[in-house]
């Protein structure tokens, strides 16, 4: 059994997954796990990831969660170029500081940015509150600066000339919230030319393939989500509301 990668394109860490594999013309078997269909909550694929959750690899017997872990195995696994994940013991500390920060900060407020405004009037059949879309999308400017200002710099690159996991996770976090219909790059020239740079390194026509679903997630309608996780969704996403 060759290497699997468990994905959905709709989902920010499979994107970085698939881009990187890809462009590194690493050989997979892409197993395509629906999450508006509820495919990663079914009892098959907890056979798979107990923790029911995408991306996923399996290499043979091993089975690997987590998108960080699983982009660290390959590159470690088919050694990909240095420039990825540099040798270099401050470069890689500079990757490492980006990826240990951007959870809770871009991921976090990229996400919310996209649950809050394609997600939660689909479930509620609510129109969004103005001040509620202002809030979120306040809460992802103020990382975006700190994203700006902390790890680009004036750097081509987060670790420097080059590029390296650091930005391909980056920057399939921060096109979430343009699937949402928020260009964040619009305004904002320098983070718009390390854009340009990022799909020119891994190749503009990969990295428009892989963005192509997520790009149209604003035009999903309740009736392609499966009922059971319909519900869940609505539950959870109130539940996040009624916390801000």
């Amino acid at each position: 059994m060759g290497l699997e990668l468990y994905l959905d394109l709709l989902s920010q860490p499979c994107r970085a997954l698939y881009i990187f594999a890809r462009s590194n013309n690493i050989p997979f078997e892409f197993k395509h796990v629906e999450l508006m269909k509820g495919q990663h909550r079914t009892e098959e694929f907890r056979k798979v990831n107990i923790l029911m959750k995408v991306p996923t690899l399996r290499d043979g017997s091993f089975t690997l969660a987590e998108s960080i872990a699983i982009l660290l195995y390959l590159a470690r696994k088919f050694k990909t170029p240095d420039h990825w994940y540099p040798s270099d013991l401050q470069k890689r500390a500079r990757v490492d500081e980006y990826l240990s920060w951007q959870h809770v900060n871009i991921r976090g407020k990229g996400s919310k940015l996209f649950l809050t405004k394609v997600l939660l009037p689909l479930l509620t059949g609510q129109p969004l509150p103005p001040e509620k879309l202002e809030g979120v999308t306040e809460e992802l400017n103020v990382v975006l600066k700190q994203f700006e200002e902390k790890f680009l710099q004036d750097k081509p690159f987060i670790a420097g000339s080059e590029i390296s996991l650091a930005d391909l996770v980056a920057l399939v976090e921060l096109m979430q919230p343009v699937g949402a219909g928020y260009d964040l790059f619009e305004e904002r020239p320098k983070l718009a030319e390390w854009r340009r740079r990022v799909e020119e390194a891994v190749g503009k026509q990969l990295f428009q393939e892989a963005h192509e679903g997520i790009l149209n997630a604003k035009n999903l309608t309740a009736d392609k989500i499966a009922p059971e996780l319909l519900e869940h969704l609505k539950h959870q996403l109130l539940k996040q509301a009624s916390q801000n």
